[in-house]
């Protein structure tokens, strides 16, 4: 009998679904419908990123983003993973919606960075999604000093988008609660401190795509020589995606929201991208599909919403996905 084999390579769906959860109602569904499948949760340096990666195996207490300690958990290894929503996240305040985003800091993530470094890590990997901040990482870069410590450290930092550093306050800083005066006052300071940067490290961080992910954090890390990664591409090699997906039949993913960002680094365009270059046809479960988003060739989509209206489709996220895969497989 000839095995057919799927892939299933999701991410999460935020709010209802966590990747893990998403891989694991493919994996169901492929098998009760006669399909071999292979779960592979993956992350786009976004929350999850920890997760994907193994898991946290170690925590620390660090300085949260408006300076009450918290408990942030990482994981120790060969190559260490944190991601900064542990430390310096939104949704480590109380009331996510009640933040100060001109007060808010990275200081915690430096602070677990460091942690490795101490530890005796060589190799870190920092996911930088789901930021408080918009601070361009001057809290990590003091919490972090003297950055001599950091020689013969490889910093990699998986962007969940291509932001440069200046355009953060504006593109990012009204999600954290800023208003349009703080906006202003924020995108002044990320210019003058990209001015700082220069003039004190030799870095010039103004157009380095990524370098404004969470707030500015990635590109303040540039200048303790960090190496700024597409995120998906970080996590792709780390899990060995395209070596994985040699001999599948159909690769399957899944994430939220199908917008124009999720060609431009996010899972399902990175996906998308392997599965052609490997001549694999392939399959996305979506939240939603915003309008106006050109699908690209060798993808098939299907919306949750679409599918089962609003109220089941996120109340019951995994039976659907469950539902939907087994309605699109088949029989092999």
């Amino acid at each position: 009998m000839v095995v057919v084999r799927v892939v299933a390579v999701p991410d999460k769906l935020r709010g209802s679904a966590t990747a893990a959860a998403a891989a694991a109602a493919i994996g169901r569904a492929a098998r009760a419908a006669g399909w071999d499948c292979e779960e592979i949760p993956v992350a786009d340096g976004g929350e999850g990123t920890l997760d994907v990666l193994g898991g946290a195996n170690r925590t620390t207490i660090v300085s949260g983003p408006l300076g009450d300690d918290v408990e942030a958990a990482w994981r120790y290894g060969r190559t260490a993973v944190i991601e900064m929503a542990r430390a310096s996240g939104l949704a480590l305040l109380e009331d996510p919606e009640v933040n100060d985003p001109v007060a808010a800091s990275t200081a915690g993530t430096g602070e677990l960075i460091a942690a490795a470094v101490d530890a005796g890590c060589k190799r870190i990997i920092v996911g930088v999604g789901g930021s408080a901040t918009t601070d361009g990482g001057l809290g990590a870069l003091r919490a972090l000093e003297p950055l001599s410590r950091l020689r013969g450290i490889e910093l990699v930092v998986a962007c969940d988008v291509r932001t440069t550093f200046v355009d953060a306050a504006r593109v990012f800083a009204p999600q954290k609660g800023a208003t349009p005066a703080q906006v202003e006052l924020l995108h002044r300071r990320l210019e003058r401190l990209a001015q700082v940067y220069e003039e004190s490290y030799g870095v010039d961080v103004r157009d380095v795509p990524g370098s404004g992910a969470a707030g500015g954090l990635a590109g303040g890390l540039l200048c303790a020589g960090a190496r700024l990664v597409p995120g998906f591409d970080a996590i792709a090699d780390e899990l060995d995606l395209d070596e994985q997906l040699e001999g599948a039949d159909l690769v399957v993913t899944a994430e939220g929201f199908l917008d124009a960002q999720s060609f431009e680094g996010k899972v399902v365009g990175g996906v998308t991208e392997l599965a052609v270059a490997n001549g694999i046809p392939a399959f996305a479960v979506v939240g939603q599909v915003l309008d106006g988003v050109a699908v690209p060739h060798g993808l098939e989509v299907v919306s949750l919403v679409a599918e089962f209206g609003e109220a089941r489709a996120f109340a019951e996220t995994v039976a659907c996905i469950e539902e939907v895969i087994g309605a699109r497989l088949g029989r092999p």
